[in-house]
């Protein structure tokens, strides 16, 4: 004979009241993580975190091991590449746990309340686009010959605009993914643009005269550059709008590119050689044997120096030019082989002392400013009048202070 269970002992109106209490629970079990059973959504929970876990694991193990094979290539293209993929790849383990996820939930299908295929598809595409924008840096670093026949700069904003271009891709690519059409969201962006272009005008002008310099290509970030009246300084950026000037006092001027491609813009980076221009002036004194001496001396040193660009690739020549108001001048006209201002300086430099030498040599000297005042022994000599003395306060004056007033010498006044 079997025993009764605890819940057929208790009366029948109790018995009824736990049953629905169960089916309560039941319920709630079943329902209450957002409509789905709560075990599910623990479980699906759980695989999501193990996922992330296994994204460490997954980083420092794999992706560690694919490190080390590229590092032992000679190519760097592959180690650039790794750095640019190393977040889109961590990404893999965090899909494939909400792909689990999803179909322990039983997310996936029509009916389903939350579309777990879109959720998976939108993560997909993330990751897809966002390893494609990254690559294409160290991409683009395999068109160097390309960089050569264009232009840097240009290189770089076609860097940018397929990095604008994969993310605008990808976010219509998410947008279809949710079943949200992309032609309306496409057009209404269209009617933006227009109204956005028709208040950023000079934004387009200065776009426009970005692309003008660089396939002219007037100048490249590093070289120094000098636009009369605007900036002087070496280029650091050419950017979509204006163009980064640092000054030599290593202030950053930003120009508007515009400006830079209607004004006269003069590029000393691209200069042959750096010229030397003096007037050099000796005294009068001076003798056509030390003049001559100091001509040929000075050429003769030029010509033989190392650093000093020749004829006929160059024009050369030390003359006696003028005669100034206290010196005998020459003109100084030569180019030196290097560009660089520090060397420049360093080579003027010693044309200087050579030179300060070979006019102490010649037995002569550098003449400076001076005025020379003559007299002519028979000119007349202009003798002050005397001055009456007069009584009280007027007889303390001096004569200046008396002619002043308007006294003559015979005391009459102004008329």
């Amino acid at each position: 004979m079997s025993t009764p269970s605890v819940t057929e002992q208790l009366p029948e109106p109790v018995q009824t009241s736990i049953a629905d209490l169960l089916a309560i629970v039941q319920t709630v079990w079943d329902t209450s993580f957002l409509g789905l059973s709560v075990g599910a959504g623990l479980a699906a929970l759980g695989i999501i975190l193990i996922a992330f876990v296994f994204r460490g694991l997954f980083s420092a193990v794999i992706v560690h091991r694919v490190r080390k094979a590229a590092e032992s290539t000679q190519s760097e293209l592959d180690d650039k590449l790794l750095d640019a993929l190393y977040g889109p790849i961590k990404m893999i383990p965090v899909i494939i746990g909400v792909y689990i996820s999803v179909n322990i939930l039983g997310l996936r299908g029509e009916n389903a309340a939350i579309s777990g295929d879109s959720i998976v598809q939108t993560l997909v595409i993330i990751a897809l686009f966002w390893g494609l924008r990254n690559a294409v840096d160290p991409v683009a670093h395999l068109f160097k010959p390309l960089r050569r026949a264009l232009n840097p700069v240009m290189i770089d904003w076609l860097a940018k605009a397929l990095k604008i271009l994969f993310i605008i891709i990808g976010a219509a690519a998410v947008l279809s993914a949710w079943g949200i059409p992309v032609a309306p969201v496409i057009g209404g962006l269209g009617l933006l643009g227009v109204a956005v272009g028709l208040g950023a005008q000079d934004l387009f002008k200065n776009l426009i005269a970005g692309i003008l310099i660089l396939t002219e290509k007037r100048f490249v970030p590093g070289e120094w550059i000098k636009v009369d009246g605007i900036v002087e300084g070496d280029v650091e950026q050419i950017n979509f709008r204006s163009t980064l000037v640092r000054r030599f006092d290593k202030s950053p001027v930003y120009v508007p590119n515009s400006f830079l491609s209607d004004q006269a813009v003069t590029n000393f980076q691209r200069m042959t050689h750096r010229r030397i221009k003096w007037a050099i002036g000796v005294e009068y004194k001076t003798t056509t044997e030390q003049l001559g001496y100091i001509r040929d001396k000075t050429l003769d040193w030029v010509m033989n120096h190392p650093e000093f660009a020749k004829p006929p690739e160059v024009p050369t020549f030390m003359r006696v030019d003028s005669f100034g108001p206290s010196s005998i001048d020459f003109i100084l006209y030569c180019f030196t082989n290097t560009t660089n201002w520090g060397e420049w300086l360093r080579i003027k430099e010693e044309l200087a002392l050579a030179l300060k030498e070979i006019v102490e040599e010649s037995g002569t000297a550098f003449a400076f400013p001076s005025t020379s005042i003559y007299m002519d022994d028979g000119a007349e000599v202009f003798v002050p009048p005397k001055v009456k003395a007069h009584s009280g306060a007027d007889a303390t004056q001096t004569p200046s202070r008396q002619i002043a007033k308007g006294e003559s010498e015979d005391g009459g006044g102004d008329n």
